[in-house]
């Protein structure tokens, strides 16, 4: 049995589709090519935008998937928070913040794409570039943000509910 779990898929649906979120905003392209912050905060807005995409690709269909999507997201923000050593007194502060950012940015994202460019690249950079970042690095942020909108889009929902996804190349 205890073979079995390390030679099988990861667990549910949701965990699958979260591992391959989180496997896209941990590629290099957006720390090294285009001045995300290659931090905590950086990476969680890489995850964050990533799960957005996700959410937004499901919006109206699938969901318990979404919501499994957004626990799933907490579990590990939790899970994180811990293993660097937050005790476990100030986790739940912590999760309570995140969970403000996240859902923050879910509605600026959101507003954002309906729009227009200029509205995505200002929310993009309030967002993900507090500290301020290049207009050249922001905008590739953007057309990766919209040619990741447009791939989600062409994938089967059913299929995503499996825990299949693809999100385009990152160019640099």
């Amino acid at each position: 049995m205890i073979l079995k779990r390390f030679f099988s898929r990861s667990g549910t649906p949701e965990r699958r589709l979260y591992e391959a979120i989180v496997a896209a905003s941990r590629r290099p392209e957006p720390f090294a090519a285009w001045e995300v912050a290659d931090t905590v905060d950086g990476r969680f807005d890489m995850i964050a935008l990533h799960l957005f995409l996700t959410l937004d690709r499901l919006k109206g269909e699938k969901a318990a998937l979404r919501q499994a999507l957004v626990d799933e997201f907490f579990a590990d923000m939790d899970r994180s928070l811990r293993e660097m050593g937050v005790g476990d007194l100030s986790v739940g502060k912590k999760v309570r913040k995140m969970a403000e950012s996240f859902y923050g940015r879910l509605t600026a994202y959101d507003r954002a794409l309906r729009e227009g460019p200029e509205a995505l690249n200002s929310a993009l950079a309030r967002n993900v570039y507090p500290e301020g970042a290049d207009e050249k690095a922001v905008a590739r942020l953007a057309g990766y943000v919209l040619e990741a909108q447009r791939h989600l889009a062409a994938q089967d929902a059913g299929l995503i509910a499996t825990g299949e996804i693809a999100f385009p190349e990152m160019a640099p």
